[in-house]
């Protein structure tokens, strides 16, 4: 719109270029905006579209503005240079003698930096901390381009457009600062959670007890999450998500988490007493979702934590409910004695799927599912577990009769 108005038609070489510029930079500009946006932990967007499903827009949408903004810099940089009758390369020390642009050109370097740690041959191979410490730059990159876009022609030139700029990026500024900052601090103050317990489920899985006060008031519900920041040394400055592996009583909450990475292993020395921040709750893997009488709660690994609270929680009689649990052996099995006294107690059908995963029989091949719950394509299905159980899983599904908008799925981020 702010390009359209605007705009003065001309064939020039210069001129296309130029107008092919504003078009690629005000994109990015909303671009940037609508990322930030996504990752600021509004609940009410968290809780409407769900997490998983934010951060593969994230993921997805970043990749688009990254390339728009080398785009804008590049079609800028060729404009400049049919405009003065020079070489890119004396066009781009000419443009870097003007502030703004080497601003934008600072900002649109970090965004690379941040591109490039986020891709996923690289993520696999660094760590959580050093991915998130450069994923931070993202702010300073949108405040560098803020710069560059208020000295731009699309904005500068109009008072309503600078106006209107300006209030949108305060609004999401203000919505980041809320909800990733003043939030948790205020729950931590108000709840006073500190680590009760910690008891080990098995050699690498151990469940952490937080207790607190009016916990309640949190409005947690069974299949949602927590970003879980605990206050000791080497652990303090990392907030990771994981789901809560009971229902919210006597102002108690416990996780389950497995022990894989550093984070993780340095919470097994976690001692009673230790404040703790959580953020949320986060999740859309709830029993809003669901539309059928019967349901299928599908596990894979520590996947089996928001499904265990459900196979509590969701409502309905017995032959209702059926959980089947994807282990490579019974020694993976997660809070197996808790999910075996809730199928007796509630008449649920357990189905323990055991062994390697490149094994010749297939536990969750489409008529292995069918013969365990005849009347799958008639349920709802609840489904956590690694991406590759996950997909393999979803497949078989629909193979099998389930429509996809029955096969409710989440996974956190570390975003």
């Amino acid at each position: 719109m702010l390009w359209a108005v605007q705009i003065e038609p001309s064939a020039r070489l210069d001129a296309l270029f130029a107008t092919a510029a504003h078009v690629t930079g005000l994109l990015a500009g909303y671009g940037v905006l609508v990322m930030l946006l996504l990752m600021a932990r509004v609940p009410a967007i968290e809780h409407g579209v769900g997490a998983d499903r934010l951060a593969r827009w994230h993921a997805r949408g970043g990749r688009h503005v990254l390339c728009l903004c080398l785009g804008h810099a590049l079609l800028a940089l060729c404009g400049y240079a049919a405009h003065t009758g020079t070489d890119l390369l004396a066009a781009g020390a000419g443009l870097l003698g003007y502030g703004a642009i080497a601003a934008a050109t600072v900002g649109t370097a970090l965004l690379i930096a941040v591109g490039a740690v986020s891709a996923r041959a690289v993520r696999r191979r660094i760590r959580h901390e050093t991915w998130r410490a450069v994923h931070l730059f993202t702010y300073l990159a949108a405040a560098l381009a803020f710069t560059h876009q208020l000295a731009g022609p699309d904005i500068a030139g109009s008072a309503l457009a600078v106006w209107v700029w300006a209030l949108l990026h305060t609004s999401v500024a203000v919505l980041l600062l809320w909800y990733r900052g003043v939030v948790p601090v205020r729950q931590a103050l108000r709840h006073g959670l500190r680590v009760a317990e910690v008891h080990r489920e098995s050699p690498d899985v151990i469940s952490v007890v937080i207790k607190g006060t009016g916990l309640g008031e949190l409005g947690a519900e069974a299949g949602q999450f927590f970003r879980w920041r605990f206050l000791r040394r080497r652990l303090w400055h990392t907030a990771l998500p994981f789901s809560l592996s009971a229902p919210v009583r006597d102002d108690t909450l416990r996780i389950t988490v497995k022990t894989v990475g550093d984070h993780t292993r340095r919470m097994r020395r976690l001692r009673p007493g230790t404040r703790v921040i959580a953020t949320g709750p986060f999740g859309a893997l709830t029993a809003h979702r669901r539309t059928r009488r019967k349901v299928l709660l599908l596990a894979g690994g520590v996947g089996i934590t928001p499904m265990r609270t459900l196979f509590e929680t969701l409502p309905g009689g017995p032959g209702d409910l059926t959980l089947l649990y994807r282990a490579g052996n019974a020694a993976q099995l997660v809070l197996r004695s808790e999910l075996e006294g809730i199928a007796r107690a509630r008449g649920a059908a357990l189905h323990y799927l055991l062994g390697p995963s490149d094994a010749a029989y297939d536990p969750l091949a489409p008529q292995a599912l069918r013969d365990l719950v005849p009347d799958l394509a008639d349920h709802d299905v609840y489904l956590c577990g690694p991406p590759g159980m996950t997909a393999a899983a979803t497949a078989a599904l629909l193979r099998a009769g389930v429509p996809e908008a029955r096969i409710h799925t989440e996974c956190f981020t570390f975003a």
